[in-house]
């Protein structure tokens, strides 16, 4: 009788992760097409100035990307050692690099709609990746990847990867690789991120 109900409990246990994990699924998904259809598909056909794309790239930006999370990750090992004010400099600069680079990068897709292929499990428990696909007037359609990160419910971009390229990884081989050349280190590459700005 114990064996019987120590099984009927595990399978109860077992039927409700794997419910939670389609709910989680679903929602994730959804997150993600708010984004692209209210967020940037409305931004990018909507007839405005560079100047109000770009305060509007930015309340989106900062909405829904955990841009926090990614920079400590771009860091790297250089975080751990990096002062508070180094820290806050460095998040304030790349987030203003990131919203002006991909505000521009997503003008590729003016006039065009993300379809939705499936999601696809990540390494990390708390995080999913949620496939897409922009079709284009020549070739293969472009390959939009989204790594989404659910914080106690609050779900957040934390990756975006076009055409294999990822925002993070590219971000993090780029500036350690600078910090470890810089005789400035962390200072040097916040002074060079803020040049490029300009």
């Amino acid at each position: 009788m114990k064996k019987l109900f120590a099984f009927v409990f595990t399978a109860l246990l077992f039927s409700v992760s794997v419910a939670r994990a389609d709910v989680d699924s679903a929602k994730a998904e959804q997150f993600i097409k708010n984004v692209t259809t209210q967020g940037i598909e409305e931004l990018i056909n909507s007839d405005v100035s560079e100047k109000v794309r770009q305060e509007r790239f930015t309340k989106l930006f900062n909405q829904d990307l955990d841009l926090d999370f990614i920079g400590k990750f771009v860091l790297g090992r250089y975080w751990r050692t990096a002062t508070p004010k180094q820290r806050d400099e460095f998040i304030d600069v790349y987030r203003k690099l990131n919203i002006q680079t991909w505000s521009q990068r997503f003008n590729e897709f003016k006039g065009r709609h993300f379809e939705f292929i499936g999601t696809e499990k990540s390494k990390s428990a708390d995080q999913l990746f949620i496939n897409t696909q922009v079709p284009m007037n020549e070739g293969n359609p472009a390959s939009v990847k989204w790594r989404v990160k659910d914080t106690d419910g609050a779900l957040r971009i934390v990756d975006i990867i076009i055409e294999n390229v990822s925002l993070a990884q590219t971000a993090r081989s780029e500036y350690t690789s600078y910090i470890q050349k810089s005789p400035d280190g962390v200072d040097g590459l916040i002074k060079d991120l803020k040049a490029r700005l300009k």
